[in-house]
């Protein structure tokens, strides 16, 4: 599958659809600050994003499959990144292109320096998909989520401006049977940008 295949732009009101299918999956709940269970739910989650950062619909072969943003922007430029893929893409290597697209981006148009995330020390995919966006580990905050009475540590992971670029993760080309039970995606245009063109991701 070509790099190209995958693609960040604006969320739409209309996408509210595919936010409330993604939200189906019961490891979706922690994403969203309340349960996200029906089209006014999805409305209110696209809208909760106005105002707060730079969130993108991650679309892969045409298709919503996540969500990748850049928040908590303060007067260093330093910011915060969060990201989530619908379960049916998961280990194809979506997510991690998308970060390292989200990072191009912040870096370039919108003149980041420095970019956090974080995640559970028992959550090993999203400390991959971390790495290959070229997020480097900094070091464990211990107790810092609280699930359910449930204390967790978290790995925290940055990647500065000035950082060598990672290669562009690959994308596994995606089973037939997947995009057909995805919602469809609108034509690419205004506020999109793709790998097209690794390390220039530019916003139209």
């Amino acid at each position: 599958m070509p790099h190209n295949a995958i693609q960040l732009r604006e969320w739409h009101e209309d996408d509210a659809p595919a936010v409330l299918a993604a939200f189906q999956a019961p490891d979706m709940r922690r994403q969203a600050p309340w349960p996200v269970v029906t089209p006014k739910d999805a409305m209110g989650w696209i809208a909760a994003w106005s105002g707060v950062g730079h969130a993108f619909a991650v679309t892969l072969g045409g298709r919503v499959v996540g969500n990748v943003a850049v928040t908590r922007i303060d007067d260093h430029d330093n910011g915060w990144v969060s990201y989530w893929t619908v379960p049916e893409v998961r280990g194809l290597g979506v997510a991690s292109a998308a970060a390292d697209l989200l990072a191009r981006w912040a870096f370039e148009e919108r003149g980041l320096y420095r970019l956090e995330l974080g995640h559970r020390t028992d959550n090993l995919a999203s400390c991959r998909v971390a790495t290959k966006a070229g997020f480097l580990p900094e070091g464990i905050e211990r107790g810092k989520l609280g699930y359910e009475g449930v204390r967790h540590d978290v790995e925290r992971h940055a990647r500065l401006a000035t950082d060598p670029p990672p290669r562009p993760p690959a994308v596994t080309a995606l089973p037939a049977t997947v995009p057909a039970d995805l919602p469809a995606d609108r034509p690419a245009g205004h506020g999109s940008f793709d790998r097209l063109a690794p390390g220039r991701a530019t916003q139209g």
